[in-house]
């Protein structure tokens, strides 16, 4: 049996032979591409040559992606692991002609490599092509028909219709009809009973497609993109299918001047198919990682036991995702693609929690083994092993940490014991109310809002939602808890919350961007700012975007001066003279292979030509910390060691910020060697050299290549002295090292588990930074009427300051002993029973705190017994109040100390508090009504 990468070996070494070169695969995070945050097909890293926006350098190529599918009409996370063949991250193996051979290739070596080199069993395939579309006049694909029938039977070429076999990228762009192989993977009795071609495309889960040939042959395009906007603003959820009409009424087809073959082949689907196997999960992908869960937690890879299987495989599978995109540079956050990443292994976190009852981080242990597995095809993971076991394994601590914390709120929620929680329950339940007061506030809000859910034994949606939102507690954590101990989720409510904060989302973040006007359907865009900062150029297609209400314009010009943001520097800023016409240029971004200018508003004359302008003072100073970037990056490795990699940066005109991994804080002394070693190879005035170069030579002179950046044959080389620093980069930069002046640290912070955050200043910036230090300095040496040695000054009143402080820590102890005498001398009593009397003591007293309050509650305490304390005080113009409640009262009473607090006091003082249930306080902002807490804590008793 061929191994899996075997397997993989094979398919790349078919096309090498049929004059394919083969590429490497581009990063799973997808930059400079507004529409995608992942890569999730083959052909995203060949977009621009689909477009026509960029020269393929060769015609036809052969590679393995790396892609990642969570949502949207591909995948839905949540079914991934449940059945045996979705995955998160996969492997597509494809072959590409760009202009060069179409169909007949295409198809013929397809057969060729399933059946003559993988040796399938042909009985067993079949094939669909495109039957064509009547509404858009599309003819079936007699081409593709024709060429099969040379192959394989007739009665096994099957007619599809356009929602299987005519492949769209997205609502417009390119697109064709394709023909897919399916292949009948179940026993020889079962195929007797029912033709395989009975099930193709019909879900069945052993008969599969496992390669899509498409044939790019239209561009679909915008003919009314007003009316669908105004549509889909004006109707209210629409289906998918009605959407997919509206979209086919206001676009058309154009034919293509160069067509293309983009296929793919599922790597995971043919390495099954291959090994005979019945599930992805049971091939060598997957195995050794199934294994090794298997010995980590004790526990089994049992098909009888659904949950549990389904936990093998979704640690088997997402570990990939989550191992690729953080090595490929995309870090776990609350944001965009990180949020996609966090939530996959937060996925994969409660799985195990809860089904293989393991409460421990277990994914980092599986990450060495990964790497290894994929160190000949993907080597990024085994260069950086260490680095992305540090960042999941913090992951996996923190998340842990929150499900613990949502366990003990749902357990709130429900009493733990039938749910007969009560607010005296919760102050119970909550280790420090005094830190997590508006928690407490929160959750007694909760169970008297929902005291008929509760009865009903229901978990009310909101309750649910709010878990999930605030807390990032999963809402099938939830739902599994409650079936545990009888109870329900009311999931229509769940959802409608849902529901809504995906509609204040969208809103928050909609943006209407027009289709292009293109004004020259040749024109190119040019980057030509390396060596220029004015150009004349024009405009060759321009754009209205709306977004948050404001109205703006997007330009891309035919050549252009302007820096488009990448590679962590900020796109430049500057004008465009339109014949005396003076529009602002406010930021320059690059989409796919488009430089696109952001303006305020348009010109009178757009298709006059325009003097390009870049802000040459904001250029040079952005310059300055960019090379400041190389020179500081290189001093990291070589103070700190060579394990130091940039993990992302930001540079512009004002300062430099650079995130590198590092598993410890940097200390001040290394800082110091770290500025000392920049600010030498500043006054050295080493010349910075750039070069275009083919990859492979510049990697042999020591260039840094950046994990999660594709680059290109050839590259642009930044030399700064070849044996201090030689990075490969795109940004700009000085000519030489003395314009960078001087070099200071400002801050260093952590950003991530194993991830490190430098933030720096130079040139005019650090001549600023350091004048704003001498003046403060300057300035608390005035105040210390200029003493000689101000450390030894400002240490003599720290020491000062200490001695005070514990001198009013003192007298305060002795006013409180004072004050706590004049109180008992004061105490009056209460009936609470018939035959036993408790003490009651009320009263506004003077004290300097809160605390100082709580504390003398206490002390009273300890000198009487069956009693009631609420003391009262304005500190600092706030309104103050403790109650302090014998268990003796609270149980004759039925009342406790929070629910006097809530109900009676907080009123009073405009404010609000909470507690345990024999002790609790509250503040506010009114001071008047001290006086009547005191009365009506009296009424009540």
């Amino acid at each position: 049996m061929l191994s899996s990468a075997e397997i993989r070996q094979q398919f790349l070494d078919f096309f090498r032979q049929k004059g394919h070169q083969v590429v490497p695969s581009a990063p799973i995070v997808v930059k400079n591409d507004p529409t995608l945050l992942f890569t999730n097909a083959g052909m995203n890293q060949f977009k621009d040559y689909f477009l026509g926006n960029k020269k393929p350098q060769h015609t036809r190529v052969a590679d393995t992606q790396k892609c990642l599918r969570v949502s949207g009409k591909h995948n839905d996370l949540e079914e991934v692991g449940v059945d045996t063949y979705h995955h998160t991250m996969f492997e597509m193996l494809g072959n590409w002609s760009f202009g060069d051979y179409f169909k007949k290739e295409a198809i013929a070596w397809s057969w060729e490599l399933l059946t003559e080199v993988y040796k399938l069993d042909s009985s067993r395939l079949y094939v669909t092509i495109f039957e064509g579309d009547e509404k858009e006049g599309l003819p079936k694909d007699e081409e593709a028909y024709n060429e099969w029938k040379k192959v394989i039977a007739e009665d096994r070429i099957l007619l599809g219709n356009k929602k299987d076999n005519f492949w769209e990228m997205g609502d417009t762009g390119p697109c064709g009809p394709c023909t897919e192989i399916h292949v009948d993977c179940r026993g020889d009795d079962e195929r007797k009973v029912v033709d395989g071609k009975m099930l193709v495309n019909n879900d069945h889960p052993q008969v599969i497609e496992i390669w899509n040939n498409v044939f790019i042959q239209f561009n679909r395009v915008w003919s009314d993109k007003k009316g669908f906007d105004d549509w889909n603003l004006n109707t209210k959820n629409p289906g998918k299918e009605e959407r997919a009409q509206k979209i086919l009424e206001c676009t058309r087809l154009e034919e293509l001047p160069a067509k293309h073959v983009d296929t793919g082949m599922g790597f995971e689907r043919l390495v099954r198919v291959l090994q005979g196997k019945q599930s992805n999960y049971d091939t060598d992908i997957f195995t050794g990682t199934i294994a090794e869960t298997e010995k980590i937690t004790g526990k089994n890879y049992d098909y009888s036991d659904s949950r549990q299987a389904i936990a093998f495989r979704v640690i088997s599978d997402h570990i990939r995702a989550i191992a690729f995109t953080i090595a490929d540079g995309q870090l776990p956050s609350n944001t965009g693609a990180g949020y996609v990443i966090r939530r996959i292994l937060r996925r994969a976190v409660r799985y195990y929690f809860s089904y293989l009852d393991y409460k421990q981080p277990l994914l980092h242990q599986l990450m060495p083994l990964l790497a290894r597995q994929f160190e000949t095809v993907f080597p990024e993971l085994q260069h950086q092993v260490d680095f992305v076991s540090k960042v999941v394994k913090e992951e996996e601590h923190n998340f842990l940490r929150t499900i613990d914390a949502g366990i003990k709120r749902f357990s709130i929620y429900t009493g733990a014991t039938g749910g007969s929680a009560s607010s005296s329950f919760i102050m119970e339940n909550i280790n420090d109310p005094e830190e997590d007061s508006k928690v407490t506030a929160s959750y007694i809000s909760l169970i008297s809002k929902y005291e008929f859910a509760r009865k009903r034994k229901e978990v009310n949606g909101e309750f649910a939602f709010e878990l999930n939102d605030t807390y990032g507690f999963p809402y099938d954590l939830t739902e599994l808890m409650a079936k545990e101990i009888g109870w329900h989720v009311d999931k229509t409510e769940y959802d409608s919350q849902l529901q809504q904060q995906k509609s204040r989302s969208r809103a928050a973040t909609a943006i209407d961007t027009e289709d292009w006007i293109v004004l020259d359907e040749n024109g190119n865009s040019e980057f030509v700012g390396y060596d220029l900062l004015e150009t004349i150029s024009k405009v060759v297609k321009y754009r209205k975007v709306k977004a948050k209400g404001k109205e703006a314009f997007q330009l891309v010009l035919d050549n252009t001066p302007f820096y488009a943001e990448s590679g962590g520097q900020v796109g430049d800023t500057g004008s465009l003279d339109f014949d005396g016409e003076v529009i602002n240029v406010l930021d320059t971004k690059k989409e796919n292979n488009l430089f696109i200018h952001f303006t305020d508003k348009l010109p009178a004359n757009i298709e006059t030509e325009a003097a390009a302008r870049v802000d040459v003072a904001k250029r040079k100073s952005t310059a300055v910390h960019h090379s400041a970037t190389h020179l500081l990056h290189a001093a990291l490795r070589k103070v700190l060691g060579t394990h130091v990699a940039q993990k992302g940066s930001l540079v512009n005109a004002e300062h430099l910020r650079f995130d590198f991994s590092h598993f410890a804080k940097v200390t001040d002394e290394e800082i110091a060697r770290i500025e000392q070693l920049v600010n030498e190879k500043i006054r050295e005035n080493i010349p910075v050299v750039i070069k275009e170069l083919p990859k492979e030579q510049a990697l042999q002179l020591g260039a840094m290549a950046l994990f999660g950046e594709k680059y290109g044959d050839v590259v642009r080389v930044v030399i700064i002295d070849p044996a201090y620093s030689v990075e490969l980069c795109g940004g700009t930069h000085v000519g030489h090292t003395g314009e960078l002046g001087f070099f200071k640290i400002t801050h260093e912070s952590a950003v991530a588990a194993g991830v490190r955050r430098v933030e720096a200043v130079s040139g005019k910036s650090a001549a600023g930074y350091m004048d704003e230090q001498l003046a403060v300095i300057t300035g608390i040496k005035e105040v210390l009427k200029n003493p000689k040695d101000i450390r030894k000054a400002i240490e003599n009143l720290a020491a000062e300051n200490s001695e005070l402080k514990k001198k009013i820590e003192s007298l305060e102890a002795k006013q409180l002993n004072v004050l706590k005498q004049q109180l008992l001398d004061k105490q009056t009593t209460f009936p609470l029973t018939e035959g036993l009397d408790a003490v009651f003591i009320g009263d506004v007293v003077e004290v300097g705190s809160a605390d100082a309050l709580k504390k003398l509650c206490f002390d009273l305490q300890k000198d009487i017994s069956c009693f009631a304390i609420v003391l009262a005080a304005n500190v600092d113009g706030k309104a103050s109040v403790a109650l302090a409640l014998d268990q003796g009262v609270i149980d004759i009473k039925k009342f406790d100390a929070p629910t006097v607090i809530k109900q009676h006091i907080a009123p009073l003082i405009k404010g609000g508090g909470g507690g345990q249930k024999t002790l609790a306080t509250a503040g506010g902002q009114d001071t008047s009504n001290l006086e009547k807490v005191i009365d009506v804590v009296k009424s009540l008793l």
